[in-house]
Formats: structure tokens, sequence, C-alpha cells
């Protein structure tokens, strides 16, 4: 009966030791400190930070390594780690199951397991078992004996078998652009909420209820694509408090159902974003645009994680439509394998396709469900007019200071015309990214620099059936929030001098090239490549040429856990070869924001 109960263990071990629970937040500053803390310790983290969301199960064990291991850590550093136990604190206990030694002995089964009837154990639940964790922060004095008993949660449960986590979600900023009058201002109230049952099936939501109104060119991006960057369907606002009457007002909500099939393999549904890149930006697959409906598959083996996602888009905007109209639909089918060489080396390959069937009813082309065919073989299956990308993704950690990393992408390209007679033929499409990250500048306690390039050339992204096969969901890039016909170079600092105190600077500059009176010179990702303007000498830049440069710096003050006050300065000065596109944007203000990552607009 006693190796009936251990081997009953030991299969438990593979179907509960590896369940991971929700994602984090992308925005969360969690998603910075485990990429410093990877880069500082050399550690080989138990995810594939390339792709976002992380498991908040898998940040808290990587969290806990670093914890324990013998390198020095400052107290900023320290403060980090602690950061992430409250954030995640219903995934502290890891429990350890009995092992043979030498075949000879073994250990009693661990306290966090109970014997069921029948034979066999099960874990008391993770939660639970967490509560018990030296590291388990508490509220010296919770309010009203029921709510923030400890410092990142308003509410919680921890029982045997399920967790519960409740948070209200807040941000609010009050503000003044010079070019325009009156008053700038956010106003985001939700609710966030995430849970467990049994180690095994998790679920996350969050609702938020959004008025805005911003400078002017943010104002004329949402005329220009007709979508609030971000959103989905919006309509105008008005505020007599404020004296607006160019505001927006929008709900956002995303929400998922995970599963953990086994130890391994892990499947996800539900409505949201998702990030692939260690960049600011991802030219491959970014967080831009709106939530969309998606399936999403996560194979973990040995050195290697393999994602699939698929997913429904918005075909266009919802502005303008009826609220009973039915936006036409497109779908995304993507595969990301991430190899990791060595511990300090990672390679991905990527692979994605939009397609719509709106001949045939709409429906989704079942043959791309297939997790592990190449696209362009269903295509010459079908005789597919799809748009597929394929791309390839890089990240080097060394010196236990630096992170190199970039991404190169092809859209379409034929070998001739790119290599051996380069004219400039409107079919090579591209975009490629590179960049640096040094982590404690120059000996100074969590000061990190981050430089990146970016490009993209003209018509990549776009196809010729336009809005059915773009790389675009409401309007909106998938990939870069400039779309195609652009370089980018980006400066940004991030230092925190105090536990409670942050800086965060950044610089954008940008050359790209813009259409006039109905001209298509490649950098709408919307239109059609059909309507490109000539076949040959397509260069980055062509069309109206333009530059933009901006400058953004915040100061943030925590009193408590995910609670910041900031004060934020925005200059963004946009240079045109045609005068009446030149713009400038000078921003002061200020505010709060509560569970939740700042909202920039950086293009």
């Amino acid at each position: 009966m006693k190796h009936l109960i251990l081997g009953g263990a030991l299969l438990l071990q593979g179907l509960w030791l590896h369940a991971q629970g929700s994602g984090i937040p992308i925005e969360s500053p969690t998603n910075h400190i485990l990429d410093r803390l990877e880069i500082l310790s050399g550690k080989l983290p138990p995810f594939h930070a390339t792709m976002k969301p992380i498991w908040r199960g898998d940040a808290v064990r990587f969290a806990q390594i670093i914890d324990t291991t013998r390198m020095p850590l400052s107290a900023l550093d320290r403060f980090d780690l602690y950061y992430i136990f409250k954030d995640n604190n219903e995934w502290l206990a890891q429990p350890t199951l009995p092992t043979t030694i030498g075949g000879q002995r073994q250990a009693p089964l661990p306290e966090n397991y109970e014997y069921i009837e029948g034979g066999g154990a099960l874990p008391l639940g993770q939660a639970q078992a967490s509560y018990e964790d030296r590291r388990y922060v508490l509220t010296e004095k919770p309010l009203l004996k029921h709510f923030y008993k400890s410092p990142a949660n308003f509410f919680e449960i921890n029982e045997r078998y399920f967790h519960l986590r409740v948070n209200p979600v807040v941000q609010f900023k009050l503000g003044k652009t010079a070019q325009q009058s009156g008053l700038d201002f956010l106003n985001q109230r939700g609710l966030a909420l995430r849970g467990s049952v049994d180690d095994r099936i998790y679920f996350h939501t969050r609702i938020l209820e959004t008025q805005a109104r911003w400078p002017p060119y943010v104002n004329d991006y949402i005329e220009l694509y007709q979508a609030v960057p971000g959103a989905g369907f919006f309509k105008d606002f008005e505020s007599s408090v404020f004296d607006i009457e160019n505001g927006f007002d929008y709900l956002q909500a995303e929400a998922y159902l995970g599963f953990n099939l086994t130890s391994h393999v892990g499947i996800q549904f539900g409505h949201g974003r998702n990030f692939i890149g260690s960049g600011y930006r991802s030219m491959l697959l970014s967080d831009f645009a709106h939530n969309y409906f998606y399936l999403k598959l996560n194979w973990k083996v040995w050195r290697f994680h393999y994602q699939n996602l698929f997913a429904e888009l918005a075909a266009e905007s919802r502005s303008g439509r009826r609220g009973t109209s039915l936006a036409p639909k497109k779908y995304m089918a993507a595969h990301f394998l991430s190899y990791r060489v060595t511990p300090n080396f990672t390679f991905g390959f990527f692979e994605a396709t939009i397609f719509s069937r709106e001949r045939n009813g709409g429906q989704f082309e079942l043959q791309y469900l297939n997790p592990v065919i190449l696209y362009r073989a269903v295509e010459q299956f079908i005789g597919s007019p799809d748009n597929v990308l394929l791309g390839i993704d890089l990240k080097w950690n060394f010196l236990r200071r630096f992170q190199w990393y970039g991404q190169l992408l092809f859209d379409e390209f034929v070998f001739r015309e790119l290599v051996l007679d380069n004219r400039g033929w409107w079919a090579n499409k591209f975009a490629v990214q590179a960049g640096l990250k040094y982590i404690n500048a120059f000996g100074i306690d969590h000061l990190d620099l981050q430089a990146e390039f970016n490009t993209a050339r003209p018509y990549t992204y776009t196809h010729r059936d336009s809005l059915g096969s773009s790389y675009s969901h409401f309007n909106q890039p998938l990939a870069h929030p400039l779309g195609a016909n652009f370089r980018e170079f980006i400066l940004l600092a991030r230092w925190q001098p105090h536990k409670r105190w942050w800086v965060h600077l950044r610089f954008l500059h940008s050359i790209f090239g813009e259409d006039h009176n109905g001209s298509n010179y490649g950098g709408n990702i919307l239109l059609s490549s059909r309507t490109r303007e000539q076949d040959y000498d397509n260069r980055i830049g062509q069309g109206i040429r333009a530059r933009t440069a901006l400058l953004g710096a915040d100061i943030s003050y925590s009193p408590w856990h995910n609670l910041f006050l900031e004060l934020n300065f925005l200059y963004r000065r946009k240079n045109s070869e045609l005068d009446s596109f030149d713009d400038t944007a000078t921003y002061i203000g200020g505010g709060l924001r509560f569970n939740i990552g700042p909202l920039r607009h950086d293009f």
C-alpha cells in the first residue's frame, strides 16, 4: 500500500506541480523585474520571457530561485522579489514530493499533501499552502477585518481547493496640452479578478470603463483610422465638469478560462492580447490592438515552449456602424516555437496567417487548426489567397549586465529581387528589430537603459485583400503602431532611486512616409497592396516624408502596493514635407493609477 500511495503521489507531481494559473498583465512592472533578474542572475527561468503574458506560477518560482541564490542582491533587488511575492501570493507554496534515495529509503509524505480514500494523495491546495509560506505578507490592520488582509488584494479567498483574488482598477489623469483649449484627462474604472479550482482550472477577467480626451495627434490618428488605440467600439464623450466636447467613451473587457491538461500542456480560451518579443515594440505580435477572441495552446517540454494561437479578428472598425450591425470577421492562426539553445541564448520561430472566407459564409479554415504543420503547405493544399508571415526572434543575455535582442519578419520576398537585383520591388516586404538593454548602468543600482531600432518596408503587413487579410484588428496594427514604411529609434531610461520612487524617460524618433489625396505609398496597412503607386523604386519614407520626435518623462511615487501617484510630461513634434501635416504637442499633467499600468500613446 505504501508503494501504491507513493506512486500515486509521484503521478500527481506531474499533474499538479506545474500548474501555472493566470497570466501577468503585459503592462505590469513584474515583466521588467523578471527581465532584469534573468539578466543579472544568469539563472534559468521556468518560462520563456519572449512570450507574454508570463504565468504567475512561473514568475513566483523564478523569484524563489533568485531569493535563495548566493548571488549578491541589493535592497532594491529584495524589494523587487517581494513585489512579485505580494502580487502573486497564491503561488508561493511549491510542494516537493518524496523521492527515493539510492533505491533504499523513502521520505514521508510532505505535510502539504493528504491521503485520500482508496489510496493515493492530493495536495492541500496551492493557496492554502501559500498562506503558510514565510514570504506571505499580511497587512497589520485589514480594512474592516475582511479587506486587504494582504497588501496586494482587496479581497481574497484561500481554501483547500479554491482561491480567488478581487481587486479594483483605477486610473485617473488630468493635464493640459498647450496647443489646444480645455483639459486632457483619462478616467478608467474597473474590476479585476482571478482564481483557480484544484490548481488545474484557472480564470481571469478584467473590465474597464474609460472616458478620455487626448492631445491632438492622438485624435488625428483616430480620425485617420477610425479606431481608438487599444479599443474596439467607441462613442463620443462630453463632460460639463471638464468642459469637454471631443472626448471618447469605450468599454474594454478581457477574460479567459484555462486548463492545465498535463504537466506540460495547457489550454486557454477567451478574450485578450498577447505579445511576442523582448523589446518596447514587437514586429511579430504586439499588444497595441484591441482585445480579440482566441484559443491558445501551450506546450512546454525540455528547452522548448511551443504556442498555438487561433483568433477571431474584426476586419474593420465599428466606428459609424449601428449597434445591431455585425462587424465583418477575419481570422488568425499563429505558431511560435521558442528554443533555449543555451541558458542565455534563446531562438524563436514565428508563423502566422490572416484570412477571411466571406464568400463561404465567413467560416474558419479548419485546415489551419493543425498545430504542427507549416501554413505555406496548407496554402498549397487549398489554393489559398491568404496572408502568411514568417519571422524569427533572438535574445542573448551576456556579462550579467546586457541583453541583445532582435526580430526579423518576412511578409513576402523574392530572393532575386531582394538580393541579386535589388530595385526596390514592392513585394520585398520585411521588418527588422534590433535592441540592447543595459542593466544597472555604470554601476548605478536599478538604472536600466535600453536602445532599440525598428523598421518595416513599404507594404509590409498588407495584402491584396486589404482589410480581410491585412495584419490588423479593428483597424489597428497587430505589430508596430506605425504600420509600415518607417524607421524608428528608441532610447529608454528607467531609474528606481528608492523602493517607492521611479523615473521613466523615453525618446522616440521616427521617419515615415504618409499618403495624400488617395495615394498608397505603403504605410497604411489597411489599404490593398493592389492600389500601390509603383512596382519598383520603393524606399522607406516614400510618399509625404515626415519625421517625428517624442520626449516623455514620468515620475512615480508608490505609497501602497500597486498605487502610483504620477507626474507626466510629453513633447511631440512632427515635421512633414507638407506643412499642413506638421504638428506639435506639449503636455503636462498628473494623476494616479491603481492595479494597472500606464497608458501611453507613443507614436
